[in-house]
């Protein structure tokens, strides 16, 4: 039986039977009440009062939209007859809808559905400005150009995901069942992407054995995810839903294991995993409709998914697209440990806080990257910093593609810039890769070129914004190299240094830093929340000396070495250091890797200065184009 446990599943997809049909135990009943305790103080339970709130809010949000609708067919000269029963509805999905919302941290994912005469534009322009105006609405902001539109918000101190789809139909009735493969007739694909997750969050309920052991094995999962750091589909992880499909997928396996067999269970089966074999929870089934569902064996492009997780709903996807080598290397190096650290539980010799011990990242690594986002006001922050997270995975694609990487790890918490970058930049995030380069085969050293993998994301990132309309002055990004060692000028000792375990008490004022989710794309609405508090600069003893220095001559140098873009000659590996030295305004960057010497040009994208080096003042930074940045690699 362990063999065949091992070697499961098999058959077509990964579909099998059910491999164990056995009941629980006492001593597994005991172990899952060990694990529930070991999950109360990380506030993974909503209590009774947060469910009423957020059950009022979507209430309020479902009349507010249903009286939106109405004015719109008013304005529209809808006949009068209509207007009055042109309806609209607020469906939930994601983890709200699965039951598994976690106390005072997780949003709510929500979709708007609205009968025939309602426009995309119009959720947009006109509902957009209606919520603008309400007084418990803050922090609005629309993403239209994402995978799956959104609208994010808070109402009334909810946190707010909304997406839009409209029907071909005149009206939407409060019965309606969005579970009927008709409701998708003659829609665009942006409509059927954002019913996709309440139709797929349906179907995901419907295909699991008992409800109540998926729920709790998932909240254990989901914890587990974001305190090892691999919960963020933005990022190139997994996201909410497709974590709720391998945990349904084991529940599938293991129709009467409880929460405590079953996370053991999670880690065995996906830790052997034969990837990149996908993972169903049903077969793929044929539709009328002759909408495009994922299938490697039409598809070309389907066959270049290295972890595919197939949503259950038609039309079926995979929902883990932006996943690349190096964050399922991440991932699965996690399984292997979570499969060794719940053996170790079941067999008495540890306790269930070990599986939850967090990621220590910043002692991970010897090479890290730091990603500096920043801008003048925190509006222009907020969407700034939305933008370049939603594009990290680029960077992370980039670097695997670098000959001498075998490994680029993000961590998907953003941090808060330190007190120098806040006088300098204003308000500022920053995100942190490590790198693993591979082992020099001989002792002669070998130049290793970061710069073409970063100047290719910031073009992106760049172009992106202008293509956007949000490109505003002072929105810049930085990258700069550094060693383990160098951390400490960006980030406080507290956060760097080597702890097994964080205090309880930390633990559930840190809870929704833990997960990074802003303006996510191809699952818009998975877990996570914002990191707003980049405004607040931390202080530390190391970063106090970085400001004495003179900004002032380093600058006037840093830009005396990038205007030179029609120089046929190499910058020399000293000039490149000596470059990222000064832009970073005082963290040493010695590039010196055992085996190489890393060729590290990192640089700043201020849009207006560029353009002064030509003699050209650009006072809207929007006409700026990215593709004119300094290139060292192009020289």
């Amino acid at each position: 039986s362990t063999s065949r446990q091992q070697n499961q599943p098999q058959g077509h997809y990964g579909l099998t039977s059910p491999i164990s049909l056995a009941p629980p135990s006492d001593k597994d009943h005991i172990h899952t009440q060990k694990l529930v305790e070991a999950m109360k103080p990380f506030g993974v339970f909503e209590d009774q009062e947060e469910l009423y709130h957020r059950t009022t809010v979507l209430g309020k949000l479902n009349n507010f939209v249903r009286e939106w609708i109405s004015e719109l067919a008013e304005s529209k000269n809808l006949p009068p007859s209509i207007t009055e029963q042109v309806g609209g509805k607020i469906f939930t999905f994601g983890s709200y809808r699965l039951g598994v919302h976690t106390k005072g941290s997780s949003d709510i994912d929500a979709l708007c559905v609205a009968p025939s005469h309602v426009e995309r534009s119009d959720f947009f322009q006109s509902f957009f400005e209606k919520l603008k105006n309400q007084e418990e609405v803050k922090n609005l902001r629309a993403i239209e150009d994402a995978y799956v539109p959104v609208i994010k918000f808070e109402f009334d101190g909810i946190e707010i995901d909304l997406v839009f789809a409209k029907l071909s139909l005149p009206t939407v009735s409060d019965d309606l069942d969005l579970r009927d493969d008709s409701c998708l007739k003659s829609l665009d694909i942006r409509c059927i992407r954002s019913l996709n997750g309440s139709r797929v969050t349906d179907e995901i309920l419907r295909l699991v054995p008992n409800l109540e052991n998926f729920r709790l094995t998932l909240r254990a999962v989901k914890l587990w995810a974001k305190r090892r750091g691999v919960y963020s589909n933005i990022m190139g992880f997994l996201g909410g839903v497709s974590w709720a499909m391998l945990v349904a997928r084991i529940c599938q396996l293991y129709p009467n294991a409880l929460a405590s067999t079953l996370v053991n269970k999670f880690f065995l089966i996906f830790s052997k995993w034969d990837w990149p074999k996908p993972v169903l929870l049903k077969r793929l089934e044929e539709s009328f409709l002759n909408l495009p569902v994922w299938d490697p064996r039409v598809n070309p492009s389907d066959r270049y998914h290295v972890m595919p997780i197939i949503t259950p709903a038609y039309p079926q996807q995979n929902s883990t697209y932006n996943v690349s080598v190096s964050t399922r290397a991440v991932m699965v190096e996690e399984f292997q440990r979570g499969l060794e650290v719940t053996d170790e539980i079941l067999k008495g010799k540890s306790d269930w806080s070990k599986l939850f011990e967090p990621l220590n990242f910043f002692q991970k690594y010897k090479h890290y990257i730091v990603l500096t986002a920043s801008a003048f006001t925190e509006e222009h922050h907020l969407n700034w910093i939305g933008l370049v997270e939603s594009k990290i995975r680029v960077l992370v694609g980039n670097l695997e593609r670098n000959e001498f990487i075998t490994i680029a790890h993000v961590q998907p918490q953003s941090f808060p810039g330190n007190e120098v970058l806040y006088k300098q930049s204003g308000f500022v995030s920053m995100w942190f890769l490590g790198l693993v380069f591979k082992k020099a085969e001989s002792a002669v050293k070998t130049n290793v070129d970061l710069t073409h993998g970063i100047q290719s994301f910031t073009d992106t990132v760049y172009r992106q914004a202008s293509a956007l309309n949000i490109l505003k002055e002072g929105m810049k990004i930085e990258a700069t190299y550094v060693k383990r060692k160098q951390l400490h000028y960006f980030l406080p000792a507290g956060t760097l240094q080597k702890r097994k375990k964080q205090r309880v008490s930390d633990i559930s004022q840190n809870n929704s830093g833990l997960q990074c989710k802003r303006s996510s794309l191809g699952e818009s609405c998975s877990d996570g929340s914002k990191d707003r508090d980049s405004r607040t600069p931390s202080n530390s003893s190391s970063l106090n000396k970085i400001s004495k220095l003179d900004i002032s001559t380093a600058e006037t140098e840093r830009l005396r070495l990038i205007s030179r873009p029609n120089s046929k000659s190499q910058v020399s590996p000293t000039e490149m250091e000596a470059t990222v030295a000064l832009r970073t305004s005082g963290p040493p960057t010695g590039c010196t890797i055992p085996g190489y010497n890393t060729v590290c040009q990192l640089r700043t994208c201020f849009v207006q200065e560029q353009h002064k080096l030509s003699g050209t003042l650009i006072t809207d930074p929007r006409s700026a184009s990215p593709k004119q940045h300094y290139s060292p690699s192009s020289r």
